[in-house]
């Protein structure tokens, strides 16, 4: 009795943390589960010391796709892709956050897709570093020496064992990357494997405290649409662990250009207009092979 109730308990208790907010658009589904993930930058979760910034933007936009056959993929895309936003035309696509929240976000992200959203959940900076300090820190490697103020990244080159803020400031480090929005994107996906590689569901079963403070962590970081719980954020861990699991593909979309200029909205990422259907459609089919896909046009 008592190896079926603390499970059922536990999950009872989770369900009851988990926040909501509105999220989905209501449009017809395309085949598939489909997430979409954001970071939250807002100050008001002490994540991040006050500087002035008000509101909400998101630098973290993340797809996650798992097709009824094929390999599950992990794609990030740039928070500067140029993009049509509906009601508001082009602009930067983490403008649409910042517009509309996670509902204009979702609508644009459809937009650009042809992907449904069926699942959203967006992580407060605050919780990036709760979760990481709950599974006992994460081992992450970058192959340059870094001291970035903005983000706080103090780096030397090589891999490190590092705790929450490490970490946090490692996921938001961009302007002392080469690479930009692709580079921090890539950092971004090793935080989120290096997490999901101390989450082993084998090792947690006789551990029922570690068990509740995962919970707690986790449900205290995510906001999700108002349709999704707990067995949902399971799920969202599993995709995420197939996804960057050898079988899974991860990168970004085709892109021509990091440095497109349209006029009014500065220096954007512009998506191969040629490719970027075609690798969308292949994504929900789940026709691509497996590995890594996009990435700075050349290199």
């Amino acid at each position: 009795m008592a190896l079926l109730a603390w499970p059922i308990g536990l999950v009872l208790w989770a369900n009851g943390k988990v926040q909501h907010t509105t999220a989905l658009s209501g449009a017809a589904d395309t085949p598939g589960t489909t997430y979409l993930l954001t970071g939250s930058d807002s100050r008001a979760d002490g994540g991040i010391a006050a500087d002035g910034t008000e509101g909400a933007r998101t630098d973290t936009i993340l797809l996650l796709h798992v097709p009824e056959n094929g390999p599950t993929a992990l794609i990030s895309l740039p928070r500067d892709t140029y993009v049509e936003i509906p009601e508001h035309g082009a602009s930067k696509l983490n403008a649409a956050f910042a517009w509309g929240q996670a509902p204009l976000l979702v609508r644009t992200v459809e937009g650009l897709t042809g992907l449904t959203v069926d699942h959203y959940a967006e992580i407060g900076m605050a919780g990036v570093g709760n979760v990481v300090d709950a599974v006992g820190g994460v081992h992450l490697c970058h192959d340059a020496d870094v001291n970035d103020a903005d983000s706080g990244m103090v780096w030397t080159a090589g891999c490190h064992d590092v705790g929450g803020p490490e970490a946090l400031a490692f996921a938001r480090m961009r302007k002392s990357d080469l690479k930009g929005d692709v580079g921090r994107a890539e950092r971004q996906r090793q935080l989120v494997s290096a997490v999901m590689a101390k989450v082993q569901p084998s090792s947690l079963v006789w551990h029922p405290a570690q068990q509740v403070k995962l919970v707690d962590a986790g449900t205290g970081a995510l906001t999700v649409d108002d349709g999704s719980g707990i067995v949902d954020m399971g799920r969202l861990a599993l995709a995420f662990r197939a996804a960057t699991g050898p079988e899974g593909i991860t990168g970004t979309p085709p892109i021509a250009d990091m440095d497109y200029r349209p006029g009014d909205v500065g220096s954007t990422v512009l998506l191969d207009p040629d490719q970027a259907p075609t690798f969308f459609a292949a994504i929900r089919d789940g026709s691509l092979p497996p590995g890594a896909v996009g990435g700075v046009p050349g290199s």
